[in-house]
């Protein structure tokens, strides 16, 4: 399978570059809007891999204060060629600066506010292996027959209905699927860990994409544009959520049904996840998706608001 990341990949650049503040003893500067976006990306799923295409001419604006004297500069960051052939740290970054005075800025510029733009593409591509290849699931390098007999697991995921390789051709069949516990515990009382959940602004800041929130029974709900979808079935204020849940990639009108349960601790708070139903070649894409696209992310979410109040 190949998906097309090349229109998600113009907003997740603008996202990381546009607005970095560079300072140092020069001054200050700050990059402005990225002025020029030339390229694509793409992900493809092959034997067992993801493999990532990207190719990218990138220019940036930006603008910038000395120090001493309050004197006004501008100039531009350019990237010629982002891609996949080049190691970040090898990736060719110039930086020019409009004529007249203020060449400590540039050097600012070409210094500290290199290795900036350089965390911030590192920043884009970990989005574009992770974020973007939600859903994106695997093929498996056994044949179904064997990849069914070798995810029998005692270890607290049960699968049931198993099936012989024939049946699966068969119109209706029953998807072979385990059951995923996690717990995690966050810096917050649960009343707000429940919010993150149910508030639209709030799971659009910590999934940093538009989604719909519906939190009453029967609601909608979609996520990380469209790989997550689902309905709340169940809705107990700072305590208990459950939802029909699915990824985009999983066997057609397929859901797994997920409880979140939350808990108040002395200063934090404990999630409980419970999904079951999760098709077995979807397990730990599954996982991964709760930790790095759900969890890592609120708390990125909570430091933040932490940081601002402070």
């Amino acid at each position: 399978t190949e998906r097309d990341a090349t229109s998600w990949s113009k907003r997740k650049l603008k996202e990381v570059l546009e607005g970095l503040v560079v300072e140092g003893e020069a001054g200050r500067c700050e990059i402005g809007d990225l002025k020029h976006v030339e390229g694509e990306a793409s992900c493809n799923s092959r034997k067992g891999k993801l493999i990532f295409f990207y190719e990218w001419n990138l220019r940036l604006s930006w603008k910038g204060t000395v120090k001493e004297s309050g004197e006004k500069h501008k100039g531009s960051v350019e990237i010629p060629n982002l891609s996949e052939e080049n190691e970040v740290d090898d990736t060719e970054i110039n930086v020019s600066k409009k004529k007249g005075e203020g060449d400590v800025l540039k050097e600012l510029m070409r210094t500290e506010g290199t290795t900036k733009v350089r965390e911030a593409l590192r920043d884009y591509l970990k989005a574009l292996k992770t974020e973007f290849t939600l859903g994106m699931i695997l093929p498996t390098k056994a044949p179904v027959g064997q990849e069914l007999a070798t995810e029998r697991k005692p270890s607290g995921s049960t699968m049931q209905d198993a099936v012989t390789p024939q049946s699966l051709d068969m119109v209706g069949v029953k998807i072979p699927t385990v059951r995923i516990q996690m717990r995690e515990v966050f810096n917050s009382p649960a009343d707000e860990i429940y919010s993150i959940f149910t508030k639209k602004e709030l799971v659009q800041k910590f999934s940093k994409c538009p989604a719909v929130i519906e939190a009453e029974k029967g609601g909608k709900l979609q996520m990380f544009e469209g790989y997550v979808s689902g309905e709340y079935m169940e809705l107990v204020p700072s305590q208990r959520i459950v939802l029909k849940w699915r990824c985009r990639s999983w066997p057609d009108e397929h859901y797994a049904t997920v409880a979140l349960n939350f808990q108040d601790l002395a200063a934090q708070s404990e999630l409980e996840l419970e999904c079951k139903g999760v098709p077995v070649s979807h397990e730990e894409s599954t996982r991964q998706c709760w930790k790095k696209q759900y969890f890592e992310e609120i708390h990125t979410l909570l430091q933040q608001s932490k940081d601002n109040m402070e």
